[in-house]
């Protein structure tokens, strides 16, 4: 029995020690953003049952010969949320973790601490790649080639470093069609429409049509002659001038139109009067009134980057135009607690956690399955009160199995005194 005793201290020793070490290693990250804490498990050392317990009895009939740390699984709930002034401080709100890169495998963390390096690559404080989706929008001279609202999700071994240039330029797109409606009523007298239009080169310039009624008129409804013309914005350039005419029933609807389309600067625009009384109309004792509306974008330079919740990364413009440019990749595990620790935030997968993979839509489309904000960082999920309470009673475990110790050796020292 002393040997057991003996045995039994030593092995608590080993245990409490070891849960110390897990214990401690949480607290002394308690400050480290997107670390997640492990807890731990004991189990009992060669149990011999001594009686057999009653059915149903909740007794333990047994003698085990101490206790073994068993396992330290991973603590998997989320860590608060710190505020921070950084565009590229990225947060995960549920499962899932950021894929990073320098060499070899992917390695998988919470923390989305990241930045820019001097290639614009996204990047963590120590140089690793922050893998996700391009969305193949943006040329080597740094030009927008088309407006996304967003990036699909490539496949698991299909992803890359993001590079988000610091200089981006939203091209100018022409004006390519021009909408007028309103009531220009039947009295002899100028009625005028207009509308901010696109030229190729950017520049905002003047669409404007002139009613005039026509000396000849037919037997029924009103003929008008329009003038339209394209001009700076100041009228000190004139790029086109056509003429037309326009034809209403009796009723005001609109019947015919020959005007169809004007040049731009050097990009025709087609002209939409409407048809019946969806457009333009010419109607007695109503109202005048007119409306214009025109596709066509002036060029912009890049405000900058902005992540949405779906992991959307956003290049917004001067010109008040967006668009996306990448996605940034959460990868999920069929089983977290299986996940190696590679460092304290860092992990690489094993047989245990599965493959990584992509959650996917109703549409069999890759989702990050989660939300993500950024100017946010995770905090550590260790709480410092529990962290404190079980290092004091692993402390105390420790101590009563050394005490034990002593206790068995006094008990063997008298022992022998007692044969001698």
């Amino acid at each position: 029995m002393m040997t057991q005793a003996y045995y039994s201290g030593i092995s608590g020793l080993k245990s409490n020690s070891a849960g110390i070490d897990v214990v401690s290693n949480n607290l002394a990250n308690i400050d480290t953003v997107g670390f997640r804490g492990n807890s731990y498990e004991f189990s009992s050392l060669f149990e011999n049952m001594i009686a057999t317990p009653d059915a149903g009895g909740s007794t333990n009939n047994s003698i085990g010969l101490g206790s073994t740390l068993q396992a330290t699984p991973m603590i998997t709930q989320n860590g608060s949320m710190i505020l921070t002034d950084k565009s590229t401080d990225l947060a995960l709100f549920g499962d899932g973790w950021f894929g990073i890169q320098a060499e070899g495998e992917p390695l998988y963390t919470r923390d989305g601490n990241f930045t820019f390096d001097k290639n614009n690559d996204l990047v963590t404080t120590d140089g690793y790649y922050v893998l996700g989706t391009m969305g193949g929008n943006i040329n080597s001279d740094n030009e927008l080639t088309s407006q996304l609202a967003e990036v699909q999700l490539n496949d698991v071994d299909a992803q890359e470093k993001l590079n988000f240039p610091k200089s981006l330029t939203f091209p100018p797109q022409p004006t390519q069609n021009a909408s007028f409606s309103g009531n220009i009523g039947t009295e002899p007298a100028t009625r005028t429409m207009s509308t901010n239009v696109v030229d190729p080169q950017g520049d905002r310039n003047e669409l404007k049509l002139s009613f005039t009624l026509s000396e000849t008129q037919p037997t029924i409804g009103t003929q008008w002659d329009v003038v339209a013309t394209t001009q700076t914005l100041d009228g000190t350039t004139v790029y086109d001038t056509q003429n037309a005419q326009v034809t209403f029933d009796e009723a005001g609807g609109l019947v015919s139109s020959t005007l169809t389309s004007i040049d731009n600067n050097g990009a025709p625009i087609a002209i939409d009067l409407g048809s019946d009384f969806s457009g333009v109309v010419a109607i007695s004792n109503t109202e005048l009134s007119t409306s214009s509306t025109a596709d066509g974008t002036i060029g912009g330079d890049l405000n900058g980057y902005d992540i949405n919740k779906n992991g959307e990364v956003i290049a917004t413009f001067t010109n008040g135009m967006q668009s996306s440019v990448g996605k940034i990749a959460v990868y999920h595990f069929q089983n977290d607690q299986g996940l190696n620790r590679v460092s304290g935030t860092r992990f690489s997968e094993s047989s245990n956690s599965g493959a990584a993979l992509f959650f996917k839509d109703e549409n069999g489309k890759n989702i990050i399955g989660t939300d993500m904000e950024n100017f946010k960082l995770e905090s550590s999920n260790v709480n410092m009160n529990y962290g404190l309470t079980d290092l004091i009673i692993l402390q105390r475990a420790y101590d009563a199995n050394s005490k034990s110790i002593t206790t068995a050796d006094e008990m063997m020292q008298k022992a022998l005194n007692m044969n001698g």
